[in-house]
Protein backbone atom coordinates (compact mmCIF):
# COMPACT_ATOMS: atom_id res chain seq x y z
CA UNK A 1 0.00 0.00 0.00
CA UNK A 2 1.37 3.40 -0.96
CA UNK A 3 1.60 6.35 1.38
CA UNK A 4 -1.29 8.00 -0.45
CA UNK A 5 -3.44 4.88 -0.07
CA UNK A 6 -2.51 4.62 3.61
CA UNK A 7 -3.45 8.25 4.15
CA UNK A 8 -6.78 7.77 2.36
CA UNK A 9 -7.56 4.62 4.37
CA UNK A 10 -6.71 6.29 7.69
CA UNK A 11 -8.77 9.37 6.81
CA UNK A 12 -11.73 7.16 5.82
CA UNK A 13 -11.46 5.23 9.11
CA UNK A 14 -11.27 8.43 11.15
CA UNK A 15 -14.29 9.89 9.34
CA UNK A 16 -16.32 6.72 9.93
CA UNK A 17 -15.35 6.74 13.61
CA UNK A 18 -16.38 10.38 13.97
CA UNK A 19 -19.72 9.85 12.18
CA UNK A 20 -20.49 6.82 14.32
CA UNK A 21 -19.59 8.55 17.59
CA UNK A 22 -21.48 11.74 16.67
CA UNK A 23 -24.55 9.54 16.28
CA UNK A 24 -23.99 7.86 19.65
CA UNK A 25 -23.54 11.05 21.67
CA UNK A 26 -26.48 12.72 19.96
CA UNK A 27 -28.91 10.77 22.15
CA UNK A 28 -27.65 12.72 25.15
CA UNK A 29 -28.59 15.92 23.30
CA UNK A 30 -32.07 14.72 22.39
CA UNK A 31 -31.24 14.25 18.71
CA UNK A 32 -31.87 10.97 16.91
CA UNK A 33 -28.83 8.96 15.86
CA UNK A 34 -29.52 9.03 12.12
CA UNK A 35 -30.02 12.79 12.10
CA UNK A 36 -26.69 13.23 13.90
CA UNK A 37 -24.89 10.86 11.55
CA UNK A 38 -26.16 12.73 8.50
CA UNK A 39 -25.04 15.99 10.10
CA UNK A 40 -21.62 14.51 10.88
CA UNK A 41 -21.19 13.17 7.34
CA UNK A 42 -21.98 16.56 5.83
CA UNK A 43 -19.85 18.31 8.44
CA UNK A 44 -16.76 16.38 7.30
CA UNK A 45 -17.56 16.35 3.58
CA UNK A 46 -15.48 18.65 1.41
CA UNK A 47 -18.33 19.06 -1.08
CA UNK A 48 -22.12 19.19 -0.73
CA UNK A 49 -23.76 15.75 -1.05
CA UNK A 50 -26.98 14.61 -2.72
CA UNK A 51 -29.53 12.35 -1.05
CA UNK A 52 -28.28 9.28 -2.96
CA UNK A 53 -24.72 9.89 -1.81
CA UNK A 54 -25.82 10.20 1.81
CA UNK A 55 -27.90 7.01 1.52
CA UNK A 56 -24.92 5.11 0.13
CA UNK A 57 -22.43 6.45 2.66
CA UNK A 58 -24.60 5.69 5.70
CA UNK A 59 -26.56 2.74 4.27
CA UNK A 60 -29.94 4.15 5.24
CA UNK A 61 -33.24 4.45 3.39
CA UNK A 62 -34.27 7.37 1.19
CA UNK A 63 -37.24 8.15 3.45
CA UNK A 64 -35.04 8.24 6.54
CA UNK A 65 -32.50 10.48 4.79
CA UNK A 66 -35.16 12.84 3.43
CA UNK A 67 -36.92 13.18 6.78
CA UNK A 68 -33.71 13.94 8.63
CA UNK A 69 -32.37 16.29 5.94
CA UNK A 70 -35.53 18.40 6.18
CA UNK A 71 -35.23 18.46 9.96
CA UNK A 72 -31.58 19.53 9.80
CA UNK A 73 -32.40 22.24 7.25
CA UNK A 74 -35.23 23.36 9.55
CA UNK A 75 -32.81 23.59 12.45
CA UNK A 76 -30.49 25.72 10.32
CA UNK A 77 -27.61 23.23 10.51
CA UNK A 78 -27.72 22.41 6.77
CA UNK A 79 -28.22 24.43 3.62
CA UNK A 80 -29.68 23.28 0.31
CA UNK A 81 -27.30 23.80 -2.59
CA UNK A 82 -28.57 23.86 -6.16
CA UNK A 83 -26.20 23.24 -9.05
CA UNK A 84 -26.84 24.82 -12.40
CA UNK A 85 -28.29 22.35 -14.88
CA UNK A 86 -29.10 19.70 -12.25
CA UNK A 87 -32.45 18.85 -10.73
CA UNK A 88 -31.01 17.18 -7.64
CA UNK A 89 -30.61 19.04 -4.40
CA UNK A 90 -27.31 18.91 -2.59
CA UNK A 91 -26.77 19.58 1.08
CA UNK A 92 -23.93 21.17 2.99
CA UNK A 93 -23.43 21.65 6.70
CA UNK A 94 -22.62 24.81 8.56
CA UNK A 95 -18.98 24.25 9.46
CA UNK A 96 -18.31 27.09 11.87
CA UNK A 97 -18.40 25.44 15.30
CA UNK A 98 -19.65 28.51 17.15
CA UNK A 99 -22.59 28.90 14.74
CA UNK A 100 -23.42 25.20 15.12
CA UNK A 101 -23.39 25.53 18.92
CA UNK A 102 -25.56 28.66 18.87
CA UNK A 103 -28.04 27.10 16.44
CA UNK A 104 -28.41 23.99 18.59
CA UNK A 105 -28.82 26.04 21.77
CA UNK A 106 -31.54 28.23 20.21
CA UNK A 107 -33.37 25.24 18.73
CA UNK A 108 -33.24 23.23 21.96
CA UNK A 109 -34.50 26.25 23.88
CA UNK A 110 -37.41 26.74 21.46
CA UNK A 111 -38.37 23.06 21.40
CA UNK A 112 -37.68 21.99 24.99
CA UNK A 113 -36.88 24.74 27.46
CA UNK A 114 -39.62 27.21 26.48
CA UNK A 115 -42.43 24.61 26.70
CA UNK A 116 -41.09 23.31 30.04
CA UNK A 117 -40.89 26.85 31.38
CA UNK A 118 -44.47 27.51 30.27
CA UNK A 119 -45.65 24.43 32.21
CA UNK A 120 -43.72 25.45 35.33
CA UNK A 121 -45.20 28.94 35.20
CA UNK A 122 -48.72 27.59 34.59
CA UNK A 123 -48.43 25.20 37.54
CA UNK A 124 -47.14 27.99 39.78
CA UNK A 125 -50.01 30.29 38.74
CA UNK A 126 -52.66 27.59 39.22
CA UNK A 127 -51.46 26.84 42.73
CA UNK A 128 -50.58 30.37 43.92
CA UNK A 129 -53.77 30.83 45.92
CA UNK A 130 -54.22 27.28 47.17
CA UNK A 131 -54.05 26.74 50.92
CA UNK A 132 -52.47 23.87 52.80
CA UNK A 133 -48.92 22.69 53.35
CA UNK A 134 -48.80 20.32 50.40
CA UNK A 135 -50.21 22.88 47.95
CA UNK A 136 -47.90 25.62 49.24
CA UNK A 137 -44.86 23.34 48.97
CA UNK A 138 -45.83 22.36 45.40
CA UNK A 139 -46.32 26.01 44.47
CA UNK A 140 -42.94 26.96 45.95
CA UNK A 141 -41.22 24.18 44.04
CA UNK A 142 -42.84 25.22 40.75
CA UNK A 143 -42.01 28.88 41.36
CA UNK A 144 -38.37 28.13 42.25
CA UNK A 145 -37.88 25.73 39.34
CA UNK A 146 -39.47 28.25 36.99
CA UNK A 147 -37.18 31.03 38.18
CA UNK A 148 -34.11 28.84 37.86
CA UNK A 149 -35.01 27.57 34.38
CA UNK A 150 -35.81 31.14 33.26
CA UNK A 151 -32.43 32.39 34.50
CA UNK A 152 -30.57 29.48 32.91
CA UNK A 153 -32.45 29.97 29.64
CA UNK A 154 -31.66 33.69 29.71
CA UNK A 155 -27.98 32.95 30.23
CA UNK A 156 -27.91 30.42 27.40
CA UNK A 157 -29.77 32.85 25.15
CA UNK A 158 -27.17 35.54 25.85
CA UNK A 159 -24.35 33.09 25.10
CA UNK A 160 -26.02 31.93 21.87
CA UNK A 161 -26.58 35.51 20.69
CA UNK A 162 -23.14 36.82 21.58
CA UNK A 163 -20.05 36.95 19.47
CA UNK A 164 -17.68 34.10 20.21
CA UNK A 165 -14.73 36.46 20.56
CA UNK A 166 -16.49 38.31 23.39
CA UNK A 167 -18.15 35.50 25.35
CA UNK A 168 -15.61 32.67 25.29
CA UNK A 169 -12.94 34.47 27.34
CA UNK A 170 -15.61 35.27 29.95
CA UNK A 171 -16.81 31.66 30.08
CA UNK A 172 -13.27 30.32 30.43
CA UNK A 173 -12.55 32.87 33.16
CA UNK A 174 -15.67 31.74 35.09
CA UNK A 175 -14.87 28.03 34.95
CA UNK A 176 -11.22 28.28 35.97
Amino acid sequence: MTTTEQTAAELRAARERFISQWGVISAAWGINRTMAQIHALLLVSAEPLATDEIMAALQISRGNVNTNLRELVGWGLLRVVLRKGERREYFEAEKEVWKIFCTIVRERQRREIDPALAVLRECAERTAKLKGAEAEEFHGTMRDLGQFVAQAAGAMDKVARSERSKIMPLIFKMIK
